[in-house]
């Protein structure tokens, strides 16, 4: 089963495909909506064609919670020189975040570090608090992707990494919902990043430190878990600030995140584009070193 949230005119409507392919609409404005209403399969639909790719949004217009999970894969670890931690590292992301999955990423000119990170999320189907095993597992509703898009030098200011995760508009979600009955992270998903058609991260989840149900037990112990709510997993290695040379995102540049079983996003990224952002910094330079590195990074794979 998909379940996701599709444009309709100047709405939005929460729908659900079964495993033949048929769509189901609902009379709610979202997943997140919908989640929240106790049996909601037991809800009257109207079956209908099934949406157009580019009229997909966020499935989740606005979670209540979205927590997100740092160095949670051994080769992303590595890479960046830590051991595996012992314990998730949490923080949080601000609905005002996220975007769509086809919405150009529109970011002001404070910067020209953005980097990209494909995660697995979870999205939570059930009020869940200190669960077990079991538990965990019954709190899922299933799975979508998202790009932590990180601003490194805003993530480097401090040691929370807040600042630099939380733009608005700079997090892709999307574009369904797959329930756990057609994927398991565990048997190891194909996680990838892909710049103007380029493979930047080809990961799996098999990689990961902690496994979903893990993740969903550890958070819940700490706060409540509500339909609705995002788990962001953590993304594998192939983050850009740690190439050689380093590489950034780019005006103009298509970012495409990918998951198997899923799905794709689809964003076109846009830096300083808004005249009252002002260019970024030495933007002029730092274009002109990233197109540099980029150039000789795709030398030296060749």
């Amino acid at each position: 089963m998909k379940l996701g949230t599709v444009r309709s005119g100047e709405q939005s409507r929460a729908f659900r495909q079964d495993g033949s392919g048929r769509t189901f609409y609902y009379d709610l404005e979202d997943v997140g909506s919908l989640l929240n209403i106790p049996d909601w399969e037991r809800l009257p639909s109207r079956e209908g064609e099934p949406p157009a790719p580019a009229d997909l949004l966020a499935p989740v217009a606005r979670p209540g919670k979205t927590i997100c999970v740092g160095l949670n894969y051994f080769d992303h670890a590595a890479e960046v020189g830590k051991a595996a931690p012992e314990v998730p590292a949490l923080f949080s992301k601000v609905s005002t975040a996220l975007t769509g999955p086809r919405n150009d990423i529109r970011l002001p000119g404070l910067s020209m570090e953005v980097d990209w990170e494909a995660e697995l999320a979870v999205v939570i189907g059930k009020r869940t608090t200190r669960a077990d095993e079991a538990q965990a597992r019954e709190a899922v509703a299933g799975y979508t992707i998202i790009n932590d898009l990180s601003i490194r030098d805003w993530q480097r200011r401090t040691s929370e990494w807040f600042q630099g995760k939380n733009f608005d508009h700079s997090t892709p979600v999307g574009p369904v919902i797959v329930s756990p009955d057609e994927i398991d992270p565990e048997s190891g998903l194909r996680v990838e990043t892909l710049v103007n058609d380029q493979i930047e991260q080809s990961g799996t989840t098999s990689d990961l430190i902690f496994s979903v149900t893990e993740l969903v037990r550890y958070i819940s112990q700490v706060l409540t878990l509500e339909p609705g709510d995002i788990i962001a997993t953590g993304t594998p290695g192939g983050v850009g600030f740690v190439q050689k040379p380093p590489c950034f995102l780019q005006t103009g540049d298509v970012l495409r995140t990918r998951i198997e079983g899923i799905g794709e996003l689809c964003n076109t990224i846009q830096i300083g584009n808004d005249q009252s952002d002002g260019p970024a910094r030495n933007s002029s330079k730092q274009l002109e070193m990233s197109a540099l590195r980029r150039t000789a990074r795709k030398e030296s794979r060749q």
